[in-house]
């Protein structure tokens, strides 16, 4: 169920909701609502000098409220808040599951006073925060159900920058929610089937051109690359194309790319059982796209965008490719397969080789491509590749931004190296040295025709563990940098 979003212009003492959530940078003043403070009793003040609320990043302190306003009153800590919208939207997040954790159905949000980018930042922050993924979960007995947060009012001026802020964030949020859910969704429901048909509801809903290629339409394309991950699976793979035409007809469009392997045992080469069960979030590259473009259309952004999924399973069975297997690629390129596990580069290869027809001004792919990145990065950065440092900086400006950060990493010419073939033109892996490096070298063959960034986004796609702001599971990433990187690029 959406989050019903709101706002109003009440004094928060007076304002009658069951939470209302106060977020505070690290230098908290109940002096700055001096009415609310009055109302606890003075609690405020106690609060900040005992030093029991410092306002340090993620502090949370609860309060009894008052009969006549606020029924409940949350403090949320924002820390030193170099980037005012980011802090936010965390807390915001934050303010959002615990209303979620105590069941309070609905909750108001202080924030002090909201520009226009404050007052997106804290609806995206609300609606990350109250997502949530239900659809498959027995509800418990009735009278053991917590409340659902279903309503969110901000506490803010209605003014005209207001409103702007709050569309715009209800279309980023939505886009958000929408990549998480298709992430959540386990393998068995999140097909390439459902893919395509989700992106044909966006379509219509936006009034967006859409194409959508199966295995026969493919095999006449000569996608012999993205096929050969498709062939042991009796699941139709989808090439999805959607074009949103925003700006000016014969404007070169942004186009983005996903990977959206549904599912990926690792074919032949198969997969340790342990936590296979989470490769069903190897299709976060292409649920990105698919929220961007849906964030796009809600926005009504006046430039020309491109969305490209390749959708997949990647199964082991008789039909299977086999390590040592050559492929012809779209481009042309024959590919070399060493180890079936490196299946997402196959798929981008022909991908990226298809954007050609689209003309694109610039064209970034995402991808929860390889292990190695994460070994690298961690979880805390996106790994940003690309050879043009003017476009990487665009990316990754566009990530900081969106709250989800990226960091270059080199794409030498010395790394071509690795992949090398023998029988081939190039194989699809360089072994363990420099996984990352040697996986983006690999797709950097198939995009000589425009100018290429890639996003390695298997260590921030998605968490094994809760995130404080977010819980387990999907993170949304990269649809905010999407969304970021093509409102930028708007003149």
């Amino acid at each position: 169920m959406a989050l019903e979003l709101k706002l109003a212009s009440e004094g928060v003492a007076g304002f009658r909701t069951p939470l209302l959530a106060i977020a505070m940078d690290d230098k908290p003043g109940a002096a700055t609502l001096p009415e609310l403070d009055r109302a606890l009793g003075g609690a405020l003040q106690r609060a900040v000098e005992s030093h029991e609320f410092r306002g340090a990043r993620d502090e949370i302190l609860h309060f009894s409220g008052t009969t006549s306003g606020p029924g409940r009153v949350v403090l949320i800590g924002m820390g030193k808040t170099v980037d005012r919208p980011g802090a936010l939207r965390r807390a915001a997040a934050l303010a959002a599951r615990q209303a979620r954790k105590i069941g309070s159905g609905e909750l108001a949000f202080h924030g002090g006073a909201l520009g226009e980018k404050d007052l997106e930042a804290v609806t995206v922050g609300l609606i990350a925060g109250a997502w949530e993924y239900k659809d498959l979960q027995t509800p418990p007995p009735e009278d053991e159900r917590r409340a659902s947060l279903t309503r969110a009012t901000i506490l803010s001026a209605d003014s005209d920058d207001a409103r702007r802020g709050l569309a715009a964030g209800e279309a980023i949020g939505a886009g958000h929610a929408l990549a998480r859910t298709l992430a959540m969704m386990p393998g068995n429901l999140c097909t390439p089937d459902f893919l395509a048909s989700t992106a044909r509801e966006i379509a219509d809903r936006h009034g967006m051109k859409l194409t959508v290629l199966g295995r026969a339409e493919m095999a006449e394309e000569g996608m012999g690359s993205f096929l050969s991950v498709a062939q042991g699976t009796p699941q139709d793979p989808k090439l999805i194309a959607i074009e949103y035409a925003g700006g000016k007809a014969g404007d070169k469009p942004v186009t983005l790319v996903g990977k959206g392997l549904c599912f990926d045992s690792g074919g032949i080469s198969i997969k340790p059982a342990l936590s296979m069960e989470d490769m069903k979030f190897d299709m976060c590259g292409a649920a990105g796209v698919l929220g961007a473009l849906d964030a796009i259309g809600r926005m009504k952004l006046p430039i020309n965008v491109v969305g490209l999924v390749g959708a997949t399973t990647n199964m082991p069975s008789g039909t299977a490719a086999n390590p040592g297997d050559v492929v012809r690629s779209h481009l042309g390129k024959y590919i070399e397969i060493i180890n079936t596990d490196a299946e997402g580069r196959l798929v981008l290869a022909d991908l990226l080789s298809y954007a050609r027809r689209f003309n694109p001004a610039v064209v970034i792919d995402a991808a929860t491509l390889t292990g190695a990145c994460v070994i690298a990065l961690g979880h805390t950065a996106t790994g940003v590749f690309g050879i043009d440092d003017t476009l990487i900086g665009e990316v990754i400006a566009a990530g900081k931004r969106a709250g989800e950060p990226g960091w270059p990493m080199p794409l030498w010419d010395e790394y071509r190296e690795l992949i090398k073939s023998d029988v081939a033109d190039i194989k699809n892996s360089g072994g363990r040295p420099a996984g990352a490096i040697t996986a983006a070298m690999f797709l950097k063959e198939f995009t000589e025709a425009y100018p290429w960034v890639h996003l390695d986004v298997a260590g921030t796609a998605y968490s094994e563990t809760d995130l404080v702001a977010l819980p387990k599971g999907p993170t949304g990433i990269p649809t905010g940098t999407f969304i970021e990187f093509v409102r930028g690029r708007i003149t």
